[in-house]
């Protein structure tokens, strides 16, 4: 089976959720796991879906933990090597543990916000495993990356709880 590319985009809420039901489903299938996060943090807002993976027997990776969006405190340089380590981490990962499905979520962010070139990106992309499913996700997927992608899906925000002033709920938003 030859590994597919899948973008999921835009401003809209729903592209990790979208990923994770992917991995559900693999995993339910028999398919080997990996679950890549990036500019995610964890330890400080939970994200459970990750626990869930993890429970599941996916393999879970968090690199480059937060974004300056929400916690003004990081270190743009710092956040940049970390993201550079995941991308090699997941490149060396990826030629040892044979998964069918790798997940990097929020990477199109990592590009979008220069803490990655889309050029290594696409490097990347370009050097997976043939059988190797690839999700990416995040705002901002550049036309070269949407260009090599077989599925693109891009979630557009039409109304969200938010802008009623409703702030995020556990095990809904996140």
């Amino acid at each position: 089976m030859a590994g597919l590319i899948h973008v999921y985009t835009g401003n809209g809420k729903g592209k990790t959720t979208t990923a994770v039901g992917l991995a559900v489903r693999a995993i339910g299938f028999g398919l080997k796991v990996c679950y890549s996060s990036f500019h995610k943090n964890p330890d400080k807002y939970g994200y459970h879906e990750i626990g869930v993976l993890d429970k599941l027997g996916a393999k879970v990776l968090v690199f480059a933990k937060g974004h300056p969006h929400l916690d003004k405190t990081l270190d743009e340089n710092e956040i940049r090597t970390d993201v550079a380590k995941g991308i090699e981490t997941l490149s060396e990962l990826i030629k040892t543990e044979k998964f069918d499905l790798l997940i990097m979520d929020e990477i199109l962010i990592s590009v979008r916000d220069g803490y990655l070139e889309e050029a290594k990106l696409l490097e990347f992309i370009n050097n997976k495993p043939e059988n190797l499913e690839l999700v990416l996700t995040g705002r901002g997927a550049t036309c070269a990356v949407i260009e090599k992608a077989d599925y693109v899906s891009e979630i557009c925000k039409i109304a969200h709880p938010y802008d009623k002033g409703i702030t995020s709920r556990g095990g809904i938003e996140f």
